[in-house]
């Protein structure tokens, strides 16, 4: 076994402790209630090799293997995955190398995006793509318990609930149901970038991902940690509908 692929199966194992104690529960205790799986409490006392060794990288290799792929995804030359091999490998577990907070917009798949297989991305998704305190768990789940080295905060171009949000802004329109609760969310996004010149659309799209960028590094203990050890790295970008080719913002 390779010395990385050690050293990471041992970090892991110390998140997984230090997520638990963070929480205030003990893994009996959860198991007890019901809202921890067997084998994450078990995890507690085993070693092993990570599913996928080759997710096993730093913050600035799991983001040049992001953008790779998805070049790869806008040329047209995106790899054949074994999707069967990938699942009989999965089985026993997870190692995701990067976690996507994602619109939930039917035209954004990250995982195609990207050109990633199964286990490599770990997917956040929500209309306008804004960190939720049930978004930032699930992150720091990602982070502190599977070892994903890298956030994208991944927004894109002719976004709905920021255009809802617009309109809620602008001229005080009113929403059914529950969606004044997305316009609410995204209304100090716009309010920055209101008066900027330009399409207020696209301003406010870049602007969203980089309030949930800052959103995210502020969030500690879990996520702060990570960052100031340099096992994070927590980054921005727009897709392009008629390319899909996702620039970086941030």
């Amino acid at each position: 076994m390779c010395k990385s692929c050690d050293s990471t199966s041992s970090s892991n194992t110390t998140n997984r402790r230090r997520f638990l104690q963070i929480a205030g529960l003990s893994a009996s205790a959860l198991l007890v209630a019901g809202a921890l799986p067997d084998k994450l409490a078990l995890a507690e006392e085993k070693t092993s090799a990570p599913p996928k060794p080759q997710n096993a990288i730093n913050p600035d290799q799991a983001l040049q293997r992001l953008l790779a792929g998805n070049e790869r995804y806008v040329s047209g030359n995106s790899d054949t995955h074994d999707f069967k091999d990938e699942r009989e490998a999965l089985v026993s577990g997870q190692n995701p190398f990067v976690a996507v907070l994602s619109c939930s917009d039917s035209r954004i798949a990250p995982e195609y995006a990207f050109d990633t297989a199964r286990g490599d991305l770990f997917a956040v998704r929500v209309a306008g793509n804004f960190v939720t305190d049930e978004g930032l768990a699930s992150l720091e789940y990602a982070v502190a318990v599977l070892g994903a080295p890298l956030i994208l905060v991944l927004g894109h171009e002719s976004c709905g609930a920021l255009d809802a949000g617009i309109k809620a802004l602008k001229d005080q329109t009113v929403f059914p149901g529950h969606i004044p609760k997305l316009t609410e969310a995204l209304k100090s996004s716009i309010q920055k970038v209101i008066e900027q010149p330009g399409n207020l659309l696209e301003n406010a799209t870049a602007q969203n991902v980089k309030d949930s960028v800052q959103r995210l590094k502020g969030a500690t203990p879990l996520i702060t940690d990570a960052l100031d050890k340099g096992k994070l790295k927590i980054v921005g970008g727009v897709y392009r509908l008629a390319t899909g080719k996702v620039d970086m913002v941030v």
